[in-house]
């Protein structure tokens, strides 16, 4: 079996009986039930998806950022030049980026992941060169990737999972970096739920009015150059066809090598990976939902191992947490990605689990519970 295969192969649905313990250690503890709402939900979530009640502390958390270049970017939906994805790759190494400061604040390690930058990297500390391509093709005009890429590019992501893993982390958070990856981003939203460019396509890191209608053609465009303008089936459709033979439903991986980056298929195979460790992942922004809609195509029980950490100001990001059945911790108007929306919304799982730790039952503590 390949790396994809042993992968998705080890990933199991949440555990039904570490469910039910979550949920009835829940209503005992000296709170009124269900008054930490949402924070009750990730702590039964954590623990199903470890089989454990309660479910193990998250930390330390571990973010890798996966970085990677585009062909699209010729076709103008950025305004940003390609040669900014070296540079932050330059900016995460020496420490100066966003997703670095929220990393210290909450004592997350940080790994650079050069999956496919269209430049070749120098060596240095906190850097993983494991270059598929010097980035993909052009995606409105054919598969972004091929077949051989796509795959080499899901194990990387499934090998940097196993190997934070190893060394200790116990909450995975992705993060990325690529101009003009919202455009790829947009892709898989529409081509994995069918919804059109328009109301997925979001305005990325700034762009005027103009180049939104172009970004918006350039996608419809994009699916139907590649066959994908009619929506493909997906994990949670057809899940008969997600648990495929050769690791996964074909359909999905077509789909990720049409329209996806390298660095999607790779924060897709870190989601996988994580999910098959049993260590939960908190998703980033759009980016990482739309890979995480391609990984939930090829293992549709690695949803019950991701929180969405928040939602970003993209619309297709809103539209990627629905169809994944995935409610945002936090909902602050981003539109960075790096991982940034993930990092701040550690505490808040943190927090979850620990109350399942730390907090009194009604027996033990000697509180009067209400009447049944």
């Amino acid at each position: 079996m390949t790396v994809l295969e042993q992968t998705v192969a080890a990933i199991r649905p949440a555990d039904p009986v570490a469910l039910a313990a979550a949920r009835a250690h829940q209503d005992s503890l000296t709170k009124p039930r269900g008054a930490l709402g949402v924070l009750e939900e990730v702590a039964v979530r954590l623990a199903g998806a470890a089989a454990v009640s309660p479910p193990p502390l998250p930390v330390p958390a571990a973010l890798a950022i996966f970085a990677a270049d585009h062909g699209v970017h010729a076709q103008g939906v950025s305004p940003w030049p390609q040669e900014v994805t070296v540079q932050m790759v330059a900016n995460f190494l020496a420490g100066g980026a966003v997703a670095n400061a929220i990393a210290a604040q909450i004592g997350a390690s940080v790994t650079v992941v050069d999956v496919g930058v269209a430049a070749d990297l120098p060596p240095a500390p906190g850097l993983t060169v494991s270059k598929v391509a010097y980035g993909t093709a052009d995606l409105s005009c054919g598969p972004a990737m091929t077949a051989r890429q796509v795959v080499a590019a899901l194990e990387t992501g499934i090998e940097v999972a196993r190997r934070l893993v190893d060394q200790g982390a116990r909450c995975l958070v992705t993060g990325d970096m690529g101009i003009a990856n919202t455009t790829a981003s947009a892709a898989l939203i529409c081509a994995f739920t069918g919804l059109d460019a328009a109301g997925v396509t979001g305005r990325g890191t700034g762009i005027d009015d103009e180049t939104l209608s172009r970004k918006i053609e350039v996608v419809r465009r994009a699916l139907r150059v590649n066959g994908l303008d009619g929506g493909v089936e997906n994990g949670s459709e057809t899940p008969e066809r997600a648990r495929a033979a050769t690791g996964g439903a074909v359909p999905a991986l077509e789909t990720l090598a049409a329209v996806g980056g390298l660095e999607h298929a790779a924060i897709a195979g870190f989601i996988l990976g994580g999910a098959a460790l049993r260590v939960p992942v908190i998703l980033d922004g759009v980016i990482a939902g739309s890979a995480a809609l391609a990984a939930a195509a090829l293992a549709p029980g690695v949803v019950d191992h991701c929180v969405a950490g928040h939602r970003s100001a993209e619309p297709g990001h809103g539209a990627a947490l629905d169809h994944l059945g995935l409610r945002p911790l936090v909902d602050l108007e981003l539109r960075l990605g790096e991982g940034s929306g993930g990092l701040l919304a550690h505490p808040l799982v943190c927090a979850a689990v620990r109350v399942m730790h730390e907090v009194a039952t009604f027996d033990s503590a000697g509180v009067t519970d209400k009447e049944a």
